[in-house]
């Protein structure tokens, strides 16, 4: 990059927030920045700067697989804002557009499952004093996700092709950070008429038989879920 005091022009990049829901947790995805003096060994978001000849989103995707090592295919992305701070890069003046991106679990290879020397997954509440402004951008995309879930059926880019309503309910749950009515988000879910049921149930386990379900349809839609 060239020195500050050279640069006429602000240069452009691409970062990223990643989500994923296991286990009841939402995840974040987090790589290796080391641009020692400012950020020797730190945490962030995957990211980088634009080549000349592609756009934004062509970027991101470019970062996300070869950062963050998830292949961007199944990677639901949006557009969440343009960073422009002054000093938001140490080493000189970038703008940054940001997007935060939503891939089910069971849709991740089990190598994207797995954590690596140079990018893991991470719990949200633990992913903290990340590299450049990553934190701000991580908080805007959380915010953004749980206001985007809560009218829209966008939580469907988090879920399993199959799922109970305790499933979906729990997911609801993990990414707003309270507790929902169990009895009135079952009645207004099914009633909106976003969800498909199956024709099978989930066995197994200490309970029993529980309806499986699927969002009709892939296109997010606005819709007052909660």
């Amino acid at each position: 990059m060239p020195r500050p005091e050279k640069l006429r022009f602000a240069i452009l990049a691409a970062d990223a927030a990643l989500f994923t829901l296991h286990e009841g947790r939402l995840l974040v995805r987090l790589v290796k920045v080391q641009r020692p003096p400012h950020f020797p060994d730190h945490a962030g978001l995957p990211g980088g700067l634009l080549h000349p000849t592609e756009t934004a989103e062509e970027a991101v995707v470019r970062h996300i697989e070869g950062k963050a090592h998830i292949g961007a295919k199944r990677v639901h992305l949006e557009q969440l804002y343009t960073f422009s701070a002054v000093d938001r890069d140490p080493r000189g003046r970038v703008v940054a557009v940001a997007y935060y991106g939503l891939v089910p679990w069971n849709k991740l290879s089990a190598d994207e499952q797995t954590n690596r020397v140079d990018a893991w997954w991470i719990r949200l509440h633990e992913a903290r004093r990340l590299a450049y402004d990553h934190d701000d951008i991580l908080a805007m995309a959380l915010a953004r996700l749980r206001s985007r879930v809560a009218y829209t059926t966008l939580m469907q880019k988090l879920m399993p092709d199959e799922f109970t309503l305790t499933d979906l309910e729990q997911a609801y749950e993990t990414v707003l950070g309270t507790d929902l009515d169990k009895r009135n988000f079952r009645k207004k879910i099914l009633k909106l008429g976003v969800l498909t049921e199956l024709p099978r149930r989930r066995t197994g386990g200490r309970f029993r038989p529980a309806q499986l379900f699927r969002f009709a349809g892939q296109k997010v839609k606005e819709i007052e879920v909660l």
